[in-house]
């Protein structure tokens, strides 16, 4: 059973290693810890806890649509080309970078700005998982 250090869950759950270990010091997620003192999580109770965080995260104001896109990415539009037809948007959604390539108008239709608030959801016939 792989484990992770405190400091890789947070990358993987998107938060802070400050965040992580409050949640463990709190029981909200068990850890263990291995023959050198340092404090690790166990893959399948990361797994668990992790779903959890994701059904749990507060959405703030905003409604969510109504969608059968089951990934979705809520983050910062981080760059935005242009040309006559199409343009290409990219969102940086905590640790993952997006890249959409949609019409020009659509982007003019949706507004999307660089700095602003956006969600890039994924609805793939095809997933590809590579294993770390």
């Amino acid at each position: 059973m792989q484990s992770y250090t405190i400091g890789q869950a947070a990358r993987l759950l998107g938060v802070s290693p400050d965040t992580a270990r409050r949640w463990a010091d709190a029981g909200r997620v068990a850890t263990h810890r291995d023959e050198n003192g340092r404090r690790l999580i166990d893959g399948r109770d990361l797994a668990a806890f992790s779903v959890e965080v994701a059904q749990s995260a507060d959405r703030g104001d905003e409604e969510e649509p109504y969608t059968s896109t089951r990934n979705a990415f809520p983050g910062i539009v981080t760059g935005i080309k242009l040309g006559d037809i199409a343009a290409q948007v990219e969102i940086q959604a905590g640790p993952h970078r997006l890249v959409s390539l949609l019409t020009r108008e659509a982007v003019e239709e949706l507004g999307l700005e660089v700095g602003m608030r956006a969600t890039a959801r994924v609805k793939s016939t095809s997933v590809h998982i590579d294993r770390a």
